[in-house]
């Protein structure tokens, strides 16, 4: 069994990465687990991590764990890296439903009244994920236009340093250079013993 349970095939493994639905969700689509897939909200019922709910935000299959948003562990060099949790030891509390093929599944057992429903929640989880993917795409393009401001105060502040460079340099040329004191007395001394010759 064991040999079986890691030599399986991707596509049986796939199927092994269930999860029980809790109560509530027990009935209303009338199966006690399903698969899990990302976006589902679970809550950890066994380990360290016990209590802790959160959004899944990656599935391995091959080692059949999942990554859950805010579940992380410390490394030693002080990174935060994801923990994973198999998926045996959680329980679906929120179905992600934008998958069609996840709904006609748990259509299957379901009256019409509860397919509508179901197609209804659907909808606006469909319509949520959508205003957040537009609320990530206008993060980014202020973050994008902050990036472009900094760069081209930052091309202004160097011609401008460029431009008193430039100015001093022209004055330095056009003025001429002082003469030192010794010069000048050195050559006082020179004019006066030409005078008395």
């Amino acid at each position: 069994m064991r040999r079986f349970f890691y030599n399986a095939p991707q596509h049986i493994k796939r199927k092994m990465v269930a999860a029980h639905l809790a109560e509530d969700l027990m009935l209303k689509y009338k199966r006690r687990s399903i698969q899990v897939i990302r976006g589902d909200t679970v809550k950890i019922m066994r380990g360290s991590y016990k209590g802790r709910v959160g959004k899944v935000r990656k599935v391995d299959i091959k080692r059949q764990k999942i990554e859950i948003e805010g579940v992380t562990i410390t490394k030693v060099d002080g990174k935060s890296v994801p923990y994973p949790v198999h998926a045996s030891n959680v329980m679906i509390t929120k179905l992600n439903l934008t998958d069609p093929w996840r709904r006609r599944k748990l259509e299957e057992k379901l009256s019409e009244e509860e397919k509508k429903a179901v197609e209804k929640e659907a909808e606006e989880q469909i319509k949520e994920m959508e205003e957040e993917a537009m609320k990530a795409e206008a993060a980014e393009e202020e973050e994008e236009k902050e990036i472009e401001e900094e760069a081209a105060e930052e091309s202004e502040e160097i011609e401008t340093e460029e431009e008193k460079i430039e100015e001093t340099e022209t004055k330095e040329k056009e003025e001429p250079a002082e003469q030192p004191e010794e010069a000048k007395e050195v050559e006082e001394v020179e004019e006066k013993t030409k005078e008395k010759e």
